[in-house]
């Protein structure tokens, strides 16, 4: 009965997806990433696996609620930041394929720049479903994590992000900080980071 119950509520959680999103296919809609967004909703399922590989695939925006991100403009304001914010990332040699975070069992972790790599140690709050990232000392940092069994968003407040840029990329440049922080600053509540994928088992 049960399962009867979920099954009922995350078919009726879908549904109503589709009046906020009328653009998005029905093969999108039941792509695997939504189905577990929407169970973990419906469930309240906190617990996430972020061990493995996972390759930076572009930049991620969030607002802090819909007021804040109908406020900015909405989706189309949204795209546009992200856009800018994949440029100036690109800049510091964050790109597509050449920035990966390796997530260890034994709260280790790798975090790789081109040719430069950096370790450190990590912990998850299932709570406020933040990472708390320890690089030796040298640098700790929060991030907010979005995250399902294949995709998942790193993201922070603008200071704590360019912090992280200028301590991975041995490319940053005040002119490239100056713009993102420029771009947090023209919208209000809009954190930012890194989209990324779990790299697949037989690839790593």
């Amino acid at each position: 009965m049960k399962k009867y119950v979920l099954s009922l509520a995350v078919m009726s959680a879908l549904l109503l997806v589709t009046t906020n999103v009328q653009a998005q296919s029905w093969k999108d809609l039941f792509n695997k990433d939504n189905i577990e967004k929407v169970v973990n909703a419906v469930t309240g399922n906190q617990s996430i696996d972020m061990t493995g590989t996972w390759i930076y695939s572009g930049s991620a925006i969030e607002f802090e609620s819909d007021n804040l991100l109908q406020k900015a403009g909405g989706a189309a304001a949204a795209a546009v930041a992200e856009k800018k914010l994949d440029e100036q990332l690109a800049k510091v040699g964050i790109k597509d394929g050449q920035v990966s975070f390796t997530f260890n069992a034994d709260s280790t972790f790798t975090s790789t720049v081109g040719k430069r790599t950096m370790t450190g140690t990590y912990s998850y709050d299932a709570t406020d479903k933040v990472v708390h990232l320890r690089y030796f000392k040298l640098l700790n940092m929060n991030a907010k994590v979005n995250c399902t069994s294949t995709n998942m968003d790193l993201l922070f407040n603008s200071d704590k992000l360019l912090k992280l840029i200028t301590f991975i990329s041995s490319k940053s440049s005040s002119t490239t900080l100056k713009t993102i922080s420029s771009l947090a600053d023209s919208y209000d509540g809009m954190m930012l980071g890194f989209a990324l994928k779990k790299q697949a088992i037989a690839e790593q």
